[in-house]
């Protein structure tokens, strides 16, 4: 009789027995109106904002890991229940490394199976000529995270171009988005400040990117896998364990178990954060030697690769404004659209 009181009843529905209680909201609930809440706010986040229309082919970053693996379990349900009339594709990249990248491509293999979604793989070698094993051999765990990054965000839009999709969704969720804000402002990087908090960016270049789970806390995210039981891959990058957003990342951790509303209040002020009339703001251009969007005369990309091809890896680190390579260098290469030109030997 004692143990049938203590029982506590899911709030939303008043009928079955609650099995969790959300990071987000603090509510007790059961796992049914969890997963109803959870897909809800995502189907209403992505109506608010407008972030597709009918018809849209829609690229999803697949790494395998919890949150790209969530988000093409969701998208792809509520594109069935809701009739959005998306063509949905995985997307991945591989970096080349070893027991890490190669297992969890193992993982995005049996999601597309198991979501029936066209995958497409695209690797640094083939783009870049170089694997991050390579890379790391010849520059060691500092500033690792620098050229993958960079690399990363690039092969992403390489293989949205080859698809010739009309968005590319990313599973940022609002830990990822808080820290970035954090990252930002520790870094008086004005640029980035501006835009990062966006659900949407990316509008001026050829593809733009969304991030559905803006709102969505990552332990939400663990919970509605676990409940699920989807097929993910959890193991951190071998290569990461100390990057600076890892702090970064502490500290938000540190101050949601004070106040869990903290991770919401920062994506808040990032997004009213007002940048002065009187400061200058780098102007988008092309890249003169791989067309891809750059503020420089030379996108971050081909820096760091021509270093690493000249054999000076350090050539770009840290650095705004560099100019490399000669003029007749700049001039063979011309201006050339994304699709048409890559950095690295592949050309799709």
């Amino acid at each position: 009789m004692e143990g049938k009181r203590n029982v506590r009843i899911c709030c939303l529905c008043n009928e079955r027995r609650a099995s969790l209680k959300r990071p987000k909201t603090l509510q007790q609930i059961c796992t049914e109106c969890f997963y109803l809440a959870f897909e809800n706010e995502i189907h209403q986040i992505i109506l608010s904002n407008r972030l597709f229309s009918r018809g849209d082919r829609v690229a999803i970053g697949a790494s395998g890991g919890k949150d790209s693996t969530v988000l093409a379990y969701v998208l792809s349900k509520l594109n069935r229940v809701h009739d959005y009339g998306l063509h949905l594709f995985l997307l991945s990249v591989d970096e080349g490394i070893t027991g890490y990248r190669d297992d969890s491509l193992e993982t995005v293999h049996r999601n597309q199976i198991q979501y029936g979604l066209p995958l497409k793989i695209v690797s640094y070698k083939d783009l870049y000529g170089w694997t991050m094993d390579e890379i790391v051999k010849l520059i060691g765990l500092k500033n690792n995270c620098t050229f993958c990054g960079v690399f990363r965000r690039q092969a992403l839009d390489r293989g949205a171009a080859f698809l010739k999709v009309d968005k590319l969704v990313t599973g940022h969720n609002a830990d990822d988005i808080a820290e970035t804000i954090l990252l930002n402002i520790l870094r008086g990087d004005i640029a980035r400040l501006s835009r990062c908090s966006s659900i949407v960016t990316g509008e001026d270049g050829p593809i733009p990117r969304c991030k559905p789970f803006k709102y969505t806390y990552e332990k939400e995210i663990v919970m509605y896998a676990y409940f699920k039981k989807l097929d993910y891959f959890s193991t951190e990058c071998i290569y990461s364990p100390n990057a600076y957003r890892g702090f970064a990342r502490e500290f938000i951790k540190d101050l949601e178990r004070i106040r869990p509303r903290a991770i919401l209040d920062i994506i808040k002020s990032g997004e009213n954060f007002r940048i002065s009339t009187t400061t200058k703001m780098p102007e988008q251009g092309t890249c003169e030697r791989c067309g891809y969007i750059s503020s420089q005369k030379w996108c971050k990309a081909c820096v760091l690769l021509d270093g690493l091809n000249r054999g000076l890896p350090k050539l770009g680190i840290g650095r705004s404004r560099v100019e490399v390579g000669c003029k007749e260098e700049n001039e063979s290469h011309g201006r050339k659209s994304i699709e048409s030109k890559q950095c690295g030997s592949l050309d799709f």
